[in-house]
């Protein structure tokens, strides 16, 4: 796809592309992913040579302020660098039942220690009897993202 050709198709109204035929759509589409694709690839080989040439710095940064994560800035020639290392926390979802448990169990809320959510597995829920899925109905709703299509030549032919 030349950028004559990316031009044309951001310029041209989607209303009127949908005019075109499915098998030009089908190559737009087609060209688009493997720029998009492309892209993709040659960001993170740039990101992996930026971490490269920054991460120690950052690092030496970050333990000179006394911090594991964070945000720290410096500067390389006429450009502004700022390196965040972001904190990912994790907790172990069995331990923290049971230390919720045991705090109900000493005569405190367990709601003011830790966040309780409940989640139901669509499959299982799929795979329940009706009587058991009227119970648990009321408290589902189905929400819906958006809509994808994926386009596939069934043979080729000729653009002509």
């Amino acid at each position: 796809m030349s950028t004559g050709s990316l031009h044309y198709i951001l310029a041209t109204p989607a209303a009127e592309l949908a005019n075109e035929s499915s098998e030009s759509l089908f190559r737009i589409k087609s060209d688009a992913a493997d720029l998009l694709a492309a892209a993709k690839t040659i960001v993170e080989h740039i990101d992996r040579a930026v971490d490269l040439k920054y991460a120690h710095r950052a690092h030496q940064l970050r333990r000179t302020a006394g911090k594991d994560t964070g945000v720290v800035h410096f500067d390389d020639g006429a450009v502004r660098i700022t390196a965040d290392l972001t904190k990912k926390v994790e907790w172990d979802q069995a331990k923290l039942a049971e230390i919720a448990r045991r705090i109900g169990a000493s005569g405190d809320d367990p709601a003011e220690f830790v966040e309780i959510s409940y989640r139901v597995s669509e499959t299982k829920f799929n795979a329940w009897p009706e009587s058991l899925k009227s119970a648990f109905s009321p408290a589902r709703t189905l929400k819906t993202g958006k809509a994808g299509f994926r386009l596939a030549l069934l043979k080729e032919k000729a653009p002509w």
